[in-house]
């Protein structure tokens, strides 16, 4: 298979982003990512730009040995001799020279002629080509210059050096049956077309780099530009991660093959993220964190009997561990029995469903589910069917002008028996109210309320010490209401105390058996 050259520009185009700007030290780190990762060639900045770039290229280009290292010079005598003499150390490198082709940019950008353009093209990759063999000329917004000015430019571009000839989509402006038509139209006609390798770098201001990347190709361009996460001018560029696995998972129908490791895109994804704070969008292809997330019931039973059923590249192919089965509304059985079964809990039919109710319940509450929810209503919930005390409705009334009043509603010994209270609080009122219906005389000996989970719909767990004439037992509840969980946490409470009752003597009532 032919080999698609894979020319990464995060640390020049990508940085120029905005709000991922990288200090040298953080360029460093990821180009030595990037080399880890396999592209053929890093475009590490703009020597000519600042001293500081100048600096950051140099480094970049003396460290970095497997990938080739270039910067970028516009054309300028000056720019072309700052690349250079910044990467004049370097193992392996180049220089990539560009200049405005389109009528647009030449009048009112450059203010030249189309003769001076050519003038310009010529002198500057000479000059460049006195300095290294791998010169790459680009001509800025390509898609949108006349056909025949390009083929004109490109070849003189040929005549004066240059080895790799670059069709930038500049403002994403094409389309891919146009960009597959241009790069055609170039590889017939430039000047020794056949002895250079033509290369893309396409915006994505309407969302097509990537297909407008992939029709170049399947055209006869043979090096793609692009970025980790897509990152770069305004809507960004190409995204490298979705490039290569769209040439690694469709190998039959494009017949091509990059030299990426594909085992670290998600691991560069995540240091490009970590270094410039911007996270990528949770839909974004490979990277996303939803690219292998399912929660649909149908989606997620698909997965757990073959992943092919949803899923056209394996997690592991990119660097991510394993998909992830997120739980919430949509969710269904088979997905909760498997993550309970991941949890270490065994669980029978009976067990399953009651957990089941429960979890369908949290699920329309909130808005995913998590592995700490889960051990919550395992915990609580499996045995609630055997339990003497039962909570099946709670409702309280609170303010700053009323009297704190609870309402239950609870089954005891399977009838069900309602009440109304009050107290000082909310939980107060309730638990007041539960002590007179289950007509059992203890004292809270410690109250403790935490969140199982972040965010503000997060379970609270609540844990009630209790104390009746030296018997003391320690109950626990949770749910997404602090008041409904003390409850849950009190009945639970008292619930142990009488099943601790009746293992002491099973003929004798709770009370007899106080302070044993």
């Amino acid at each position: 298979m032919e080999k698609i050259q894979i020319f990464d520009t995060t640390l020049r185009d990508g940085e120029q982003s905005p709000g991922c700007s990288m200090s040298a030290g953080e360029k460093l780190l990821l180009a030595r990512q990037l080399e880890k990762l396999g592209v053929d060639t890093i475009e590490a900045g703009f020597a000519a730009s600042s001293p500081g770039d100048f600096e950051s290229v140099r480094s970049i280009g003396q460290e970095i040995r497997e990938s080739m290292v270039v910067s970028l010079c516009r054309m300028v005598e000056n720019d072309v001799d700052r690349g250079a003499e910044a990467l004049k150390d370097a193992h392996n490198w180049g220089l990539h020279t560009f200049i405005a082709s389109s009528p647009l940019h030449m009048k009112h950008k450059l203010q030249m002629e189309p003769d001076e353009v050519l003038k310009a093209t010529t002198k500057c990759v000479e000059r460049a080509k006195k300095y290294t063999d791998n010169v790459e000329f680009s001509a800025e917004d390509a898609t949108r210059s006349e056909p025949e000015f390009l083929v004109q430019l490109f070849s003189e571009a040929v005549r004066a050096g240059a080895v790799v000839l670059n069709v930038p989509d500049t403002v994403g402006y094409t389309t891919p049956d146009e960009m597959y038509e241009l790069i055609t139209r170039l590889m017939n006609e430039v000047y020794q077309a056949d002895q250079v390798v033509f290369s893309v770098h396409c915006h994505n201001d309407l969302g097509m780099a990537v297909a407008n990347s992939m029709a170049a190709v399947r055209a006869g361009a043979r090096q793609i530009e692009c970025t980790i996460n897509g990152i770069g001018e305004r809507a960004g560029n190409a995204s490298l991660e979705e490039l290569v696995m769209a040439i690694n998972t469709r190998q039959q129908y494009y017949q091509y093959e990059t030299g990426i490791t594909t085992e670290q895109i998600f691991p560069s994804s995540k240091l490009l993220s970590q270094i410039t704070g911007v996270s990528v969008q949770p839909n974004k292809a490979i990277v996303g964190a939803n690219a292998f997330a399912h929660e649909a019931g149908i989606h997620q039973h698909g997965v757990l009997k073959n992943s092919l059923t949803y899923e056209i590249m394996t997690p592991q192919s990119v660097g991510i561990k394993a998909s992830n089965l997120v739980l919430g509304k949509h969710s269904g059985r088979h997905a909760l029995s498997d993550r309970i079964k991941e949890l270490g809990f065994e669980l029978n039919d009976v067990e399953l469903n009651q957990v089941f109710k429960e979890f369908k319940r949290l699920a329309d509450i909130k808005k995913q589910i998590f592995d700490e929810d889960l051990e919550a209503l395992v915990t609580h919930g499996i045995r609630k069917h055997t339990d003497r005390f039962q909570l099946e409705q709670l409702n309280i009334t609170s303010g700053t002008s009323v009297i704190p009043t609870a309402t239950v509603i609870m089954k005891i010994d399977g009838e069900q028996v309602k009440k109304a209270g009050f107290g000082d609080g909310p939980v107060d009122a309730a638990l007041n109210t539960i002590r007179d219906m289950t007509g059992i005389d203890c004292r809270l000996t410690s109250y403790v309320v935490k969140a199982i989970t972040g965010g503000t719909d997060a379970q609270g767990e609540v844990s009630v010490g209790v104390d009746q004439d030296g018997m003391q037992l320690t109950g626990r509840g949770a749910h997404t209401d602090i008041v409904v969980a003390s409850a849950m946490a009190f009945i639970n409470a008292l619930n142990r105390l009488q099943a601790r009752a009746n293992a002491i003597s099973p003929q004798t009532p709770m009370k007899q058996v106080a302070g044993i």
